[in-house]
């Protein structure tokens, strides 16, 4: 892998590939792979070394003004300073969580915070709700809205274990070692031959026949 020029060293929030690789999965020669990569998205449309919501939009859905509900609360997980950018840092600490070596329970806080949409530390009866309803849409099943209210009180049935109407992160833990393939897409395997094509990784949550 060739050395990173003192040019790249000046685009906004890069960072030593060393030091990354010392605080993700990742190893230095995969952190100067993935700057690769990440030049590439974030040159896509504003060339500014920053990777812009439809910069991500392009590179995960091949179209940057498709909105896509997961892929739109991906990128603000990965953007960790709320600036409205995916800094080179951030890129490689969120997308090193879907390595195969990252530990489980990191994956598990994770999709929490993906579910957790109004960031207030628990997955609330209308956030799960919302979750329910962009899956069907990105599936295009079609279901009253009687049995989309069905599918909310069994869910919350099953892991609301204290009965207060929401999910916190001990009952959200306890619920995926029950239904390990609820984290089958924070997995990807290829992140472990990295190249410069952006991972396919719209986190999707299957919907049980017998739930409908």
């Amino acid at each position: 892998m060739g050395c990173i020029s003192s040019k790249q060293k000046h685009v906004p929030g890069y960072e030593d590939p060393t030091v990354l690789a010392s605080e993700t999965t990742f190893t230095v020669s995969e952190v100067e792979a993935l700057y690769e990569l990440f030049k590439r998205i974030s040159y896509s449309i504003t060339k500014d070394g920053l990777i812009h919501k439809e910069e991500f939009r392009l590179a995960l859905l091949k179209n940057s003004n498709e909105h896509n509900f997961f892929a739109d609360r991906i990128f603000d997980l990965f953007d960790i300073k709320r600036n409205g950018v995916i800094e080179f840092g951030e890129f490689v600490r969120c997308l090193s969580i879907f390595h195969p070596n990252t530990e489980v329970a990191e994956k598990v806080s994770f999709a929490f915070r993906l579910y957790d949409l109004k960031n207030t530390g628990y997955i609330e009866r209308d956030e799960l709700k919302e979750m329910v309803l962009a899956i069907l849409s990105e599936t295009d099943v079609c279901l009253s809205d009687d049995v989309i209210e069905a599918i909310v009180d069994k869910t919350l049935l099953q892991v609301d274990r204290n009965g207060d109407e929401k999910i916190d992160p001990e009952e959200w833990k306890e619920f995926v070692a029950q239904n390990p393939s609820l984290l089958k897409n924070m997995t990807i395997p290829y992140l472990m031959d990295i190249t410069t094509a952006f991972p396919s990784f719209v986190v999707m949550t299957t919907i049980d026949e017998e739930d409908m």
